[in-house]
């Protein structure tokens, strides 16, 4: 693999700058913006070199096409300000993304190629399982909209040209969900379902008091 150093152009940015700019905005995606994917993998030394200094670890996974930075771990004797900040998720968003997730991981192991895309209208029905029969049906796909917009907003979902309401799952997902998660996950949506049965019913899943 080449890491060459970055060449310095005289129109505009180098490609380094470029690379650690859009880097500082979120994930680099191949498919997206190969030019600057190319840069990334390309200059990932000096990139390396140049996040650490802002306490920032530079993840690259050439395999499924992406980068991004992430926060080094802490050192409770040389604290830095955080630059890449933690997202605290609703449930229902938590719950999109694990539907997501299993769906991601369902399809790759069909021997799935290309990108998985999913529609609206799936998602709405997956996500029903996990709330109470008594749910009024306007306010979940109300609550549906919401986290996808959010799950968009967080790279996670990218929207597709048409009017279909179809999503592009990205790759990236599998970074933030990691394999023991994943390993949990059956066991995970198994309960959310049973929660929501057992709201349905009007049933204390605690026995009551």
């Amino acid at each position: 693999m080449s890491t060459a150093s970055p060449d310095l152009r005289s129109n505009g940015p180098s490609p380094l700058t470029t690379a650690a700019v859009a880097l500082m905005r979120g994930v680099v995606d191949r498919d997206q913006a190969e030019r600057i994917w190319l840069d990334v993998v390309r200059l990932q030394n000096p990139l390396r070199d140049h996040v650490a200094v802002l306490g920032l670890d530079l993840v690259i996974d050439e395999a499924e096409g992406y980068a991004y930075l992430r926060s080094k771990p802490e050192d409770p004797d040389n604290p830095l300000p955080r630059l890449v900040p933690r997202h605290r998720l609703s449930f229902p968003v938590s719950l999109l993304l694990a539907v997501l997730r299993k769906a991601l991981a369902e399809f790759d192991a069909g021997a799935g190629e290309g990108r998985l895309v999913v529609s609206r209208d799936r998602l709405v029905d997956e996500l029903r399982t996990f709330r109470p029969a008594t749910t009024n049906e306007a306010k979940l796909v109300d609550e549906v909209d919401r986290s996808i917009r959010k799950v968009v907003e967080l790279g996670f979902l990218r929207p597709l040209p048409g009017p279909t309401g179809a999503y592009e799952v990205r790759r990236i997902l599998k970074a933030f969900v990691d394999a023991q998660w994943l390993g949990e996950l059956d066991a995970r949506l198994a309960e959310y379902a049973e929660l929501a049965g057992a709201a349905g019913t009007g049933t204390d899943s605690d026995g009551g008091s």
